[in-house]
Order: C-alpha cells, then sequence, then structure tokens
C-alpha cells in the first residue's frame, strides 16, 4: 500500500511547497497527507477519481488548514522600508524559506521550474488560500478547470474565477528571470559575480549590480536598495567577506551557494542570486544555516571550490 503512495511524494512537496512557502512545512504536510491516505485507503474509490487527485485532494485540506492561522510569509523586502539596524532575528516563519532541488521537483515531470524560485513562491503568498490553490494547480500541474473544480468541490465557474483573480494578483509581482543554465550571457554573469566574490573584488561587485539591486539577509527584516548603500556594506570593514567563497547547491531552481569562511567548519550562509537583463536584481543571504543543513545537507566539500557557478 505505502509503495503505492511513495511515487507521489516529491511532487506533493513541491506542491505543498508553494502553497505554504516553506519546506520545513511542506514536508510535515506530505507527511500528514501520506499517513492519512495509508488510514483512509480502503475507503479509496479509483471510480471516482485517480489515486493522484485523491492525494492532492487531502494535501490541498491538509495545506489551507494550516494557512488558517499562519501569517504570511515573505521575503525581507516586503516587511519594512530599506536600511536601518539589523535588529533581533525573526521567527522562520517570518520568511519564504529555500528549498532544495530534489524535494520538489520531479524528474519526470515537465513540471516549470521557476515556479519554486522565491520571488514567486513569495508572490504566491499574496493570494488567499484558495486561489493559490487553483492558480497552482490550473498554471503549474497543468490541470483541466473540471478537475479543479472537482478538487476543491466548487463550480466550474467559481474556479475559473478564482483563477482571473489570482492571475491579476500576480501580474503585480514581478518574479524576476529564472535560471537558464545554457544561456551563456547569463553563465557568464552569474560566473563574473562568483569570480569577484572569491576575490572580494567589491568595484565589481558593484558594477554588476542593477541600479535598483536589493540585499537581504534573512532571518532579519534589515535590507538595501540600490548600488550606493550595498557599496557601502559591501566595504564595511565589520561585515567583511574577504576570504569567502561559494559553493553551487541546487536550491529553488535559482542561482544558489553556500557561502564558506575560512575557519568555519559549516557554511556561513546560504545565498541566492536573482538576475534580469544581464545584470544582478538581488542579492538575499539566509544566516539560519543550523536550520536548513538537515533540509539540504551539507557541501560536498569545504574547501576552497573550482569557480563554477551553474551546475550543467
Amino acid at each position: 500500500m505505502i509503495e503505492e503512495l511513495e511515487p507521489f511524494r516529491i511532487e506533493l512537496t513541491g506542491y505543498c511547497y508553494r502553497m505554504l512557502g516553506s519546506g520545513f512545512e511542506a514536508e510535515d504536510a506530505v507527511q500528514e497527507t501520506l499517513v492519512r491516505a495509508w488510514k483512509a485507503y480502503d475507503s479509496f474509490d479509483p471510480s471516482r477519481a485517480s489515486l493522484r487527485t485523491w492525494l492532492y485532494r487531502i494535501a490541498t485540506n491538509i495545506c489551507i488548514d494550516m494557512l488558517r492561522s499562519a501569517q504570511r510569509r515573505a521575503l525581507a523586502v516586503d516587511l519594512r522600508s530599506p536600511g536601518g539596524d539589523f535588529g533581533a532575528p525573526l521567527p522562520e516563519r517570518t520568511f519564504v524559506q529555500p528549498t532544495p532541488d530534489a524535494k520538489v521537483l520531479p524528474e519526470d515531470q515537465a513540471i516549470r521550474k521557476e515556479t519554486v524560485r522565491l520571488a514567486f513562491v513569495a508572490a504566491l503568498q499574496h493570494l488567499p488560500a484558495r486561489q493559490r490553490a487553483v492558480l497552482i494547480l490550473r498554471d503549474v500541474l497543468v490541470w483541466q478547470a473540471a478537475e479543479v473544480a472537482d478538487l476543491l468541490s466548487i463550480s466550474v465557474a467559481a474556479a475559473n474565477s478564482a483563477l482571473q483573480r489570482a492571475r491579476a494578483t500576480m501580474q503585480v509581482v514581478d518574479p524576476g528571470e529564472p535560471l537558464h543554465p545554457a544561456d551563456p550571457k547569463q553563465k557568464a554573469l552569474l560566473s563574473r559575480y562568483c569570480e569577484a566574490f572569491d576575490r572580494h573584488d567589491v568595484r565589481t561587485l558593484v558594477a554588476l549590480l542593477h541600479e535598483d539591486a536589493t540585499m537581504s539577509m534573512p532571518p532579519f527584516s534589515w535590507w538595501l536598495r540600490g548600488r550606493g548603500p550595498i557599496s557601502v556594506a559591501l566595504n564595511d570593514p565589520q561585515a567583511t567577506c574577504a576570504g569567502a567563497w561559494l559553493v553551487p547547491v541546487r536550491a529553488n531552481a535559482s542561482p544558489a551557494y553556500w557561502q564558506m569562511r575560512p575557519g568555519m567548519d559549516r557554511p556561513f550562509g546560504l545565498v541566492f542570486i536573482d538576475v534580469r537583463d544581464g545584470l544582478v536584481t538581488g542579492t538575499t543571504t539566509f544566516l539560519n544555516v543550523p536550520e536548513l543543513l538537515p533540509l539540504f545537507g551539507a557541501p560536498m566539500s569545504s574547501g576552497q571550490p573550482p569557480r563554477t557557478t551553474v551546475d550543467d
């Protein structure tokens, strides 16, 4: 019985991750989904719905229940004005959290990988739970309107209306440019940025930034916007990254790297780089490494890595 359910784990985790904005909560939701399905398996009627649809119905109900009392997860840039003091770290549940590709992107399914990018998942959090489910099922997983209506026990007209409202909200938020590993321009940009970071070449790093680029470091709500403020931060002798280097990691279908530092037996942070039109539009460095390492696993090597930016 469990053998029939287990093959759905990764795609269900991807669905729940988009709904909840946290890899930790997504894994909990999927585990609960499989437990409930296992307990109710004798009542499953394949003449009424496929096993996949049945599991998604259970997962959707669990996610909606989890979202009833939860605050909306966000990126630091959504929480306050730029600048100011770092302040105290905020709870994990405040932020959209990263997740490994292997846990949310099935290899045998043609799913739009950019829909697990941090910016896209953060944009989804602006939607009410049912609209969120409709948009993910229709625009990401490419379900038919009738299938979504049946899953949510609503009319097709209501499902289509919810989809239109969700799409309108998503258009307000720019999710940025997805990762294209085969794009030579994008690959060259990331290579130049990583090489400059390894050399602590602040001048080159700043030159590669969009004029409205952002920098943030969850779990702090602090963030910066613009080349000038970011340049000041990068040149701050008390917060220098001199001697640090980047190790690629497959996360959120994005340019992502563990930031390693001399003398540390674990990464300093998990760095995401956003790009658009040949420039870096933002960097997000997650500093909650003790929480992330069990999810991602430790980097393959703690030594100085080859100058690599994108896994082929």
